[in-house]
């Protein structure tokens, strides 16, 4: 199979890469290199030593049977560049991890905010118009987030992307999108995105296969540890660091565990590992051109933030204290979805077990010395309410605080 992994250079997209080259794929890596300028940006570089990506590509093509190229381009400021690239290649499948992913990010300023409307939505629009010209036989899966739906009680767990409904005095049923509840302006373009999808679907029979990841654990792959030079990228800021990865690094540092808010707060999560399989997966199970857009729920267990907290604090023996929170989100929620998808196609879940932590906090404790402890705290407010709340502080304080 030939297939472009867009944004291949990221956390993602990287050892999705990998995986694809080492079960024969050929693989094109288009990437802007722009995470790699944030990190910068952001002076939060990643835990793990990043290679320069011309080394990462010949290392990667000593893994196996496949080969992997590699493209610089800026899929949504060039345009003709992407379609040239499109029209050369000629994808039979078309991965696209290109989106800027950080919710915190994308809250930072008025700039950062368009930063990522303009960035996501071209991004994704002009893909799939360079399928439409292009390559039109290609099959389009998409890396969204569960964040669409928001972080509240729903009543029933999430179904996969589509919600039955009898409208009042009607006799007949129809499906609809699950309402998206975004909260951030990251998780409003993954939205936006839907609807993008449903178009093109319809219109232009593209084939395309929406994957709703929880929070990704993990670093490693075996494709990414079988040399140092294929490392995957470990981003603890509070930015773009998951709170798994903050308190991971936050206990090989030997300082107290940040929770932000009550903890009470559930996500959802998945390995690494587990993400790479479910793109091959994906990968083999498309839909057929004119079928509507298929949704996936890509995920395999929830967890609150303090029960994270309590089992990392206990593995490390280190304290937890309670943060403001820069959010505005719910104090506390609980979060079911329906997750049967990919175990129906042979997943095999890997989950988030003591041991398995044991081998992350191992890889933060290596790098210590790497570790900026400035950048760990996230503070960025969400509104101006968040902003007074934050600068109030709850520092130090050993229970959760109350709600406003």
């Amino acid at each position: 199979m030939r297939v472009i992994v867009l944004g291949g250079d990221g956390f993602c997209g990287w050892p999705t890469s990998l995986r694809l080259v080492a079960e024969g794929h050929e693989v094109l890596v288009i990437d802007n290199l722009v995470r790699r300028a944030i990190a910068d940006e952001l002076s939060a570089p990643s835990l793990t030593p990043i290679v320069p990506v011309s080394e990462r590509i010949q290392a990667g093509n000593e893994l196996g049977a496949g080969q992997i190229g590699f493209r610089y381009i800026d899929i949504a400021c060039d345009y003709p560049g992407l379609s040239a690239a499109f029209a050369e290649f000629l994808p039979d499948a078309v991965v696209h991890f290109a989106e800027q992913r950080a919710a915190p990010y994308s809250m930072r300023s008025h700039t950062h905010r368009r930063y990522t409307v303009d960035n996501n939505v071209t991004a994704t629009h002009n893909v799939l118009s360079a399928i439409v010209q292009e390559c039109p036989e290609a099959h389009l899966v998409h890396l969204g987030t569960m964040g669409v739906y928001g972080y509240k009680d729903h009543g029933a767990p999430i179904p996969e992307g589509y919600l039955e409904v009898i409208p009042r005095g009607s006799e007949f049923s129809t499906e609809i999108l699950f309402p998206t509840d975004p909260g951030s302006i990251y998780h409003m373009t993954k939205s936006l995105d839907q609807l993008l999808f449903q178009f093109y679907a319809k219109n232009d029979s593209v084939s395309i296969t929406d994957l709703h990841q929880g929070i990704v654990w993990g670093i490693e792959t075996e494709e990414t540890a079988s040399d140092p030079r294929l490392v995957n990228r470990f981003d603890y800021d509070g930015d773009f660091g998951t709170v798994l990865n903050r308190f991971l690094v936050e206990a090989a540092m030997n300082m107290a565990l940040t929770v932000h808010g009550s903890g009470g707060q559930t996500r959802a999560f998945i390995h690494i590992q587990d993400t790479v399989r479910c793109i091959e997966l994906a990968l083999a199970n498309p839909p057929k051109r004119g079928d509507r857009v298929r949704i996936r729920n890509q995920a395999t267990e929830t967890h609150s933030v303090i029960d994270l907290a309590r089992t990392i604090s206990e593995i490390a023996n280190v304290d937890i204290t309670f943060l403001e929170n820069p959010r505005a989100e719910a104090v506390s929620n609980h979060l079911s979805i329906e997750e049967s998808s990919f175990v129906n196609l042979g997943l095999q879940p890997i989950r988030l077990k003591d041991e398995l932590m044991h081998d992350v906090h191992r890889l933060a404790t290596t790098y210590k010395d790497r570790v900026r402890r400035e950048v760990i705290l996230c503070t960025t407010p969400w509104n101006a309410k968040r902003a007074a709340a934050i600068k109030r502080g709850r520092l130090g304080t050993l229970e959760p605080p109350t709600p406003d």
